[in-house]
């Protein structure tokens, strides 16, 4: 059996404030050299949502890349999905004692996605209905599944995905980080192939911004943070009624191949 490819991950990430929320509640993170993303959007009373995404996005990068640097440096996925439970737990019970020693922070929470990749491997962890989306060969595919109570309603065949779309409870989360001792992380595993997409957003994108225009976005020839200030400007566009964060990964081809390294371009439109 031959060896798993190599491949290099190029990282861009932006967050913005959008055009009607008076502080920005999102957070991102990423370390390039361990190939970790993390994209979180709080909530709770004033400041606190930015106060449980941060230490989310920091807490569980730090946790993620020590256990990379150390005793998962060649642990293969399995255990790298244990890993991330850990660090998500250890990042939940954080949040939730904050919450409950300080007053102005009583009843913050976080959504949450998370990205490791490894070689041609992504694992991914997420949380509430913060979402990550493939675009491969020009189709741009889900691969997150919304901890939401609408999407609960399509599950069990009592609403459309065209009806849930125009809901006025679109933000009612079923799951979320900080708010209970424990947070149920959902992780998953996908095959990661050169020149995939991969796009971790917070619902200030996709409430604004619908698949078919985020498609057209993604498949831009363009570099990555130009596709990126192009989705934000067209949350904005429609109205900007949420943060808006959105943290790209694409595969490049092999390293042996091409000789790339990771890169990072992380900003705050």
């Amino acid at each position: 059996m031959s060896a798993p490819e190599s491949l290099a991950y190029e990282f861009c990430a932006l967050t913005d404030q959008g055009r009607v929320r008076s502080n920005n509640e999102d957070a991102v993170a990423v370390d390039v050299q361990a190939q970790v993303a993390v994209l979180a959007d709080g909530m709770g009373g004033y400041n606190a949502g930015e106060v449980a995404s941060r230490m989310a996005t920091e807490r569980i990068r730090e946790c993620l890349v020590q256990w990379l640097n150390g005793d998962g440096r060649d642990a293969p996925t399995g255990e790298l999905r244990h890993a991330m439970e850990v660090c998500v737990d250890s990042a939940n019970r954080a949040i939730y004692e904050a919450s409950h020693a300080n007053a102005q922070y009583a009843g913050m929470g976080t959504t949450l996605v998370v990205a490791a990749f490894r070689q041609d491997r992504l694992v991914l962890g997420h949380i509430g209905d913060s979402r990550c989306y493939r675009l491969r060969d020009g189709a741009l595919q889900q691969i997150t599944r919304d901890h939401s109570w609408l999407q609960e309603q399509i599950d069990a065949g009592l609403l459309t995905p065209e009806e849930a779309a125009v809901s006025g409870f679109r933000n009612l989360v079923t799951r979320a980080m900080g708010v209970e001792p424990t947070a149920a992380l959902e992780v998953n595993e996908f095959q990661v192939q050169p020149d995939d997409l991969f796009i971790l957003c917070s619902d200030g994108l996709t409430d604004m911004v619908d698949d078919v225009e985020l498609q057209s976005l993604a498949a831009l020839h363009e570099p990555l943070a130009e596709r990126a200030t192009r989705m934000v400007a067209a949350a904005n566009q429609h109205g900007g009624r949420d943060n808006i964060s959105v943290l790209l990964v694409r595969a490049g081809d092999t390293e042996k191949k091409r000789g790339l390294v990771s890169r990072l371009l992380l900003g705050s439109a």
